[in-house]
């Protein structure tokens, strides 16, 4: 586990070139088939050394949930062990990680009548008028939430409406999980926050120079697909979508672009803070494969 641009992939890569591993993403951005560039998908050359399972697997025009990814990791790993090898989950989707550990806890399914009702409120007042508005009925959740992170605010709120009870409350409830593994859980963490962000700027550097405005222009050009849907809404999507609408010029994208994803990273980093049992590592350490494999090794 680590925060975007910790260098997750790589330690992966390298890891079952010594290890008899396979690889699981934990990613809900990479299951989206055309969405390669913004999501840092694997390149060809990288997934025919390490393939990776979970990625590629639905059209941008359908959603992927927590509970989904639950029943392919759970159906995945069985399979991989099966044939005496071992699952490698590799992400920074910590809801995922959390769900697959825990389980599902008791939120209710989501309801288009109540997500248009909630797109209506922010199109007329703002996302950061709803986030309002979700700080007075869920402040646990709202205060992790960035204010125009518009598809989280809006299933908090679809979620007090219709449970009538908070998405923090429900989430602290114990779920029931039957997770028959031995789990190592790691996570790739910077020791100086000012280099995760370099490395952030510098990576969506690349996507730019790499197509990503290209990328996202074929994928408008299917009708079905628009802002309102999650895949969409994913960090340099959402950005280069509004670039392309004539929002703001190239220098605002990239700059939009790099503020989304610094706040993608702390979102994870504060969920990482929550979670328990968890082997720290400086994802800035020169020789992390090594740290990290040495310590496997004595596990395995």
């Amino acid at each position: 586990m680590g925060p975007t641009a910790s260098g997750k992939t790589g330690v992966a890569v390298d890891l079952v070139q010594r290890l008899p591993c396979e690889i699981i993403s934990v990613d809900s951005a990479m299951v989206y088939r055309g969405m390669d560039i913004g999501t840092a998908k694997p390149d060809a050359e990288t997934l025919a050394v390490a393939p990776h399972h979970l990625i590629d697997i639905i059209d941008p025009r359908l959603s992927y949930s927590a509970a989904q990814f639950r029943q392919d990791a759970l159906r995945l790993m069985a399979e991989i062990t099966a044939r005496g090898r071992i699952p490698l989950l590799v992400g920074g989707t910590m809801l995922y990680f959390k769900v697959l550990r825990q389980g599902l806890n008791d939120l209710p399914q989501a309801d288009p009548a109540t997500r248009a009702s909630i797109d209506a409120m922010a199109a007329e007042s703002g996302w950061p008028a709803v986030h309002a508005k979700l700080a007075r009925l869920d402040p646990v959740t709202a205060a992790r939430l960035n204010p125009a992170d518009a598809q989280r605010i809006q299933r908090a709120l679809e979620v007090c409406i219709l449970s009538g009870q908070t998405m923090s409350s429900l989430l602290e409830k114990e779920a029931i999980a039957d997770l028959p593994y031995n789990v190592h859980a790691l996570a790739l963490l910077p020791s100086d926050r000012a280099v995760l962000h370099q490395r952030i700027a510098q990576r969506f550097d690349i996507m730019l120079e790499q197509g990503l405005i290209d990328e996202v222009e074929q994928l408008r050009r299917n009708d079905e697909l628009d802002l309102s849907l999650p895949s969409m809404r994913c960090v340099g999507y959402r950005q280069a979508w509004q670039y392309l609408d004539g929002e703001f010029d190239l220098p605002e994208l990239r700059e939009k672009g790099i503020a989304a994803t610094r706040q993608l990273a702390k979102r994870q980093l504060t969920w990482l803070r929550g979670m328990e049992g968890i082997v720290e590592f400086d994802c800035l350490e020169r020789n992390l494969t090594a740290v990290v494999f040495d310590w496997l090794r004595g596990k395995l």
